[in-house]
Protein backbone atom coordinates (compact mmCIF):
# COMPACT_ATOMS: atom_id res chain seq x y z
CA UNK A 1 0.00 0.00 0.00
CA UNK A 2 1.06 3.55 -0.66
CA UNK A 3 1.65 6.23 1.94
CA UNK A 4 0.21 9.72 1.61
CA UNK A 5 1.29 12.70 3.69
CA UNK A 6 -1.03 15.68 4.05
CA UNK A 7 0.42 18.89 5.46
CA UNK A 8 -1.07 22.02 7.01
CA UNK A 9 -4.42 20.56 8.03
CA UNK A 10 -6.38 23.14 10.06
CA UNK A 11 -6.71 22.13 13.69
CA UNK A 12 -10.55 22.41 13.75
CA UNK A 13 -10.70 19.94 10.85
CA UNK A 14 -8.41 17.49 12.64
CA UNK A 15 -10.59 17.77 15.74
CA UNK A 16 -13.78 17.04 13.75
CA UNK A 17 -12.14 14.09 12.01
CA UNK A 18 -11.02 12.66 15.35
CA UNK A 19 -14.51 13.06 16.80
CA UNK A 20 -16.09 11.38 13.77
CA UNK A 21 -13.55 8.56 13.87
CA UNK A 22 -14.24 7.96 17.56
CA UNK A 23 -17.99 7.91 16.92
CA UNK A 24 -17.45 5.21 14.27
CA UNK A 25 -14.96 3.28 16.45
CA UNK A 26 -12.29 3.83 13.82
CA UNK A 27 -8.75 5.13 13.82
CA UNK A 28 -8.21 8.59 12.40
CA UNK A 29 -6.28 7.03 9.53
CA UNK A 30 -9.10 4.64 8.62
CA UNK A 31 -11.67 7.43 8.88
CA UNK A 32 -9.73 9.61 6.44
CA UNK A 33 -9.30 6.65 4.04
CA UNK A 34 -13.06 6.02 4.21
CA UNK A 35 -13.80 9.66 3.35
CA UNK A 36 -11.34 9.62 0.46
CA UNK A 37 -12.93 6.44 -0.91
CA UNK A 38 -16.41 7.94 -0.66
CA UNK A 39 -15.40 11.12 -2.45
CA UNK A 40 -13.57 9.39 -5.28
CA UNK A 41 -16.45 6.98 -5.92
CA UNK A 42 -19.21 9.60 -5.92
CA UNK A 43 -20.89 10.41 -9.22
CA UNK A 44 -20.71 14.01 -10.42
CA UNK A 45 -24.04 15.83 -10.61
CA UNK A 46 -25.22 17.27 -13.92
CA UNK A 47 -26.49 20.69 -12.85
CA UNK A 48 -28.71 21.19 -15.91
CA UNK A 49 -30.48 17.86 -15.44
CA UNK A 50 -30.96 18.50 -11.72
CA UNK A 51 -32.34 21.99 -12.38
CA UNK A 52 -34.74 20.70 -15.05
CA UNK A 53 -36.02 18.04 -12.65
CA UNK A 54 -36.53 20.60 -9.88
CA UNK A 55 -38.44 22.90 -12.24
CA UNK A 56 -40.67 20.02 -13.34
CA UNK A 57 -41.47 19.16 -9.73
CA UNK A 58 -42.38 22.78 -8.99
CA UNK A 59 -45.06 22.89 -11.70
CA UNK A 60 -48.57 23.51 -10.37
CA UNK A 61 -50.74 20.41 -10.89
CA UNK A 62 -53.35 20.93 -13.63
CA UNK A 63 -56.83 21.62 -12.31
CA UNK A 64 -55.74 22.51 -8.78
CA UNK A 65 -54.13 25.63 -7.50
CA UNK A 66 -51.98 24.97 -4.49
CA UNK A 67 -53.04 27.36 -1.74
CA UNK A 68 -52.20 27.47 1.96
CA UNK A 69 -55.67 26.18 2.73
CA UNK A 70 -55.37 23.21 0.36
CA UNK A 71 -51.89 22.43 1.61
CA UNK A 72 -53.08 22.40 5.24
CA UNK A 73 -56.02 20.15 4.32
CA UNK A 74 -53.69 17.72 2.59
CA UNK A 75 -51.40 17.67 5.61
CA UNK A 76 -54.32 16.77 7.89
CA UNK A 77 -55.48 13.99 5.57
CA UNK A 78 -51.92 12.63 5.38
CA UNK A 79 -51.77 12.35 9.17
CA UNK A 80 -54.85 10.18 9.50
Amino acid sequence: MATLTIKNIPEPLVKRLKQQAAAQHRSLNFQVISYLEQMTLSVPVDADTLLARARALRQIPKGRKLTDRLLNELKVVGRL
